[in-house]
């Protein structure tokens, strides 16, 4: 689908609750219209896609009762984790679900290093949901393995990874589905289409928010020996290797520190990013400079990253972006909102203003308004989705080049807050414009840690 509107370039302008998915076809009522052909290497199109799901903690869980049990199309086989109850706990509960309603599946087995699942000949498709600073590197080793992957956002921490997972997936011939489940929303879809379409005109500004940490407090690191049910040093992996302690493991804390992520710029930021991307590629895709203020945790403590922002992008072909986290208590960009949900993306036209929010929708028209809240919204079907794409019957809905793309604008955002100062992004160098800031776009990966 072309993005049909132009931003005049004299123009000046100013986790979660997820819904059960059903095991129904999709029908291409979310997806982009192009069919393909029907290509995938192992078997046919109407036989069960085996999955192994990398990453099997909280939120790796949700989305496996959510997006991939439920499925008639796939069997669960393998679950890999660094947490031996995890991986074990969770293969048995697997195998007892399908046992439970009928299903003579193949057995779910438990593993602690995930390239023993991709040695497996038999294995399809692996769901990622490991933290942020495993996400790349492991979907790079899983594309060379020729696995499709669905990977949970954000993407990552340094962008060569990026242009290495484009390349594996290109010479492996691997579908790649991202974890953005709100493109699967109907009033997303269709809030999209009618951006697109140029229901509102032409866009001058987009406003982006969402929370920026979860209400808890930094703590101390005090060291203690790793339990001999947790594999540290994996968990690490390519990141550098801290000293261990309960605290530095847990959601929060791979969220909230440098070393392993750049907090909910990039952890909350990609959903509301992606609903920006997914709708004016044509035009963000270009360069731009963006500057803004910071807040990070208070010294003493593990996290040591942003948790509070404000930044404005400039794109070079006129329109300006507004990215900000809800910490700041602000009305500037809900104003307009009746409903003010902590997450979403506005679109300001010549003509009018559309705001998508994951469960919320509102215009200025009168028309578009009624339109889009008669549409089911929160009901996702991720699941069905990647199953769809790996079969070929659609185009990936959530591709890569778009994930890069909102994934860079987050990083950008953090590294003018980092050196206090305006930079600028050139997508077609891949470089940041000051040597310093494009050092913070690149991470070292830790031996034997690499790709």
């Amino acid at each position: 689908m072309k993005n049909k509107m132009k931003v005049k370039s004299s123009t000046r302008m100013k986790r979660r609750d997820f819904a059960k998915i059903t095991a129904k076809s999709m029908a291409g009522a979310f997806c982009l219209p192009a069919i393909l052909p029907s290509n995938i290497r192992w078997k046919g199109a109407n036989d069960r896609i085996m999955i192994a799901s990398i990453g099997v903690g909280s939120r790796g869980s949700e989305e496996l009762r959510a997006y991939i049990l439920p499925l008639e199309g796939s069997y669960s086989v393998a679950m890999c984790d660094v947490h031996q109850d995890r991986r074990e706990n969770w293969a048995k509960e697997v195998n007892e679900h399908y046992k439970s309603i009928g299903i003579k599946a193949p057995e779910c087995k438990a593993y602690l290093d995930f390239a023993e699942i991709l040695e497996r000949k038999d294995i399809d498709a692996v769901h990622i949901t490991t933290p942020d600073h495993w996400h790349v590197t492991c979907a790079i080793k899983a594309a060379r393995a020729g696995k499709h992957i669905m990977l949970a956002k954000p993407l990552g921490l340094s962008y060569p990874l990026y242009l290495k997972l484009q390349k594996s997936l290109k010479q492996n011939d691997v579908r790649f589905h991202y974890g953005t489940q709100q493109r699967t929303f109907e009033h997303m879809k269709a809030g999209v289409e009618m951006i697109q379409s140029g229901k509102i005109g032409e866009i001058q500004k987009v406003d982006v928010w969402c929370p920026g940490k979860n209400p808890v407090n930094s703590p101390d690191c005090i060291e203690v020996p790793v339990p001999a049910t947790f594999d540290f040093d994996k968990w690490t992996g390519p990141a550098p290797l801290n000293t261990y302690c309960p605290d530095r493991v847990t959601n929060n804390s791979s969220w909230f520190q440098y070393d392993y992520s750049i907090g909910f710029l990039g952890g909350w930021g990609a959903h509301p990013l992606d609903i920006m991307v997914w709708a004016l590629k044509d035009i963000v895709s270009g360069p731009y400079s963006c500057e803004g203020t910071g807040k990070f945790w208070d010294e003493g403590g593990i996290y040591d990253n942003i948790y509070d922002w404000d930044v404005n992008y400039t794109y070079n072909n006129g329109l300006e972006v507004h990215f900000m986290s809800m910490e700041n208590e602000s009305d500037e960009i809900l104003a307009h909102r009746d409903v003010k949900e902590s997450n979403g993306t506005t679109f300001y036209g010549t003509k009018g203003w559309i705001s998508l929010s994951r469960d919320s929708v509102q215009s200025n028209i009168p028309e578009i308004h009624n339109k889009l809240n008669q549409l089911t919204r929160g009901n996702n079907t991720m699941g069905q989705a990647f199953l769809d794409v790996i079969h070929g019957k659609y185009k990936e809905i959530c591709p890569l080049d778009e994930a890069i793309i909102s994934d860079t604008i987050s990083h950008m955002g953090d590294i003018a807050i980092r050196m206090k100062k305006k930079v600028s992004w050139d997508p077609a160098k891949g470089k940041v414009d000051d040597p310093a800031g494009d050092k913070l776009y690149i991470r070292e990966m830790r031996k034997p840690y690499t790709v």
